[in-house]
């Protein structure tokens, strides 16, 4: 790696991963919002890239850091995901819903709903500005794969300055 900045870039797309994660666990714990199936999904590229871009920082790998920019990218579909289905654009996962209750008996009818998600993923707990938290986890991850991509590329290191006055070129 050349230079400080992959390393500075690395260091910021995990810290600020660290922070979307601590905003999960901030608006579960204590704001009290259950988080759905796929929202606890799509925290894991979160932890990936948390990890990856602070060892691609620490150790100076670029290939970390790229890694990152992976999860990262995936993160970023599985919340895209989420507003469709908060949209209604498309079908949710099994695991978002309970399934069909025609034909079950009491004890399965009370298993089923025992085990049932406790927040639907077709409803969008809270939101900012017209967008739901996927939503906005989607911007965010985007733009930290970019951040991320950039900085484990050749162009994330300094370049170096050469002289171009043709004086300098004649010493």
């Amino acid at each position: 790696m050349t230079g400080a900045r992959p390393r500075t870039i690395g260091a910021l797309v995990a810290a600020a991963s660290a922070l979307l994660l601590a905003a999960a666990l901030w608006f579960q714990f204590v704001e009290g919002l259950a988080p759905c199936t796929l929202c606890v999904w799509q925290r894991w590229p979160h932890v990936a890239a948390l990890v990856l871009a602070g060892a691609g920082a620490w150790f100076g790998w670029r290939w970390a850091i790229a890694l990152a920019a992976l999860a990262l990218l995936g993160g970023a579909g599985v919340a895209m995901f989420h507003v469709g289905v908060e949209q209604g654009w498309w079908e949710g996962l099994s695991t978002c819903a309970a399934g069909p209750i025609t034909g079950l008996s009491t004890d399965a009818l009370l298993a089923q709903i025992r085990d049932a998600p406790v927040a639907r993923c077709d409803e969008a707990a809270w939101s900012l500005f017209g967008l739901s938290m996927a939503a906005w986890n989607a911007v965010a991850s985007l733009g930290l794969a970019t951040a991320a991509a950039f900085a484990a590329s050749p162009f994330g290191g300094r370049a170096k300055v050469q002289a171009s006055s043709s004086a300098s070129q004649y010493r």
